[in-house]
């Protein structure tokens, strides 16, 4: 796996129903994407670290919404 080439950002999404149990399946499938180093789920948030040479906002924001979720940034 690349090492991250910027210091990772950080952002918090607010997420729409999303309870505690889901949010674990969510952060699960934003850390199977490269440059996603941390992704921590609470109920209706998760907090996402991430690589902005990789990904922009937009880009965690579909991912989470490929989950079947709406989000937003907070």
């Amino acid at each position: 796996m690349a090492a991250m080439t910027l210091k990772p950002t950080r952002v918090l999404l607010g997420v729409r129903g999303m309870t505690r149990d889901a949010g674990e399946r969510v952060a699960q499938h934003l850390r199977s994407l490269p440059g996603v180093a941390q992704a921590t789920p609470d109920d209706g948030q998760i907090e996402v670290h991430y690589d902005p040479s990789q990904h922009t906002v937009m880009d965690l924001v579909r991912a989470v919404r490929s989950q079947g979720f709406l989000a937003g940034m907070l």
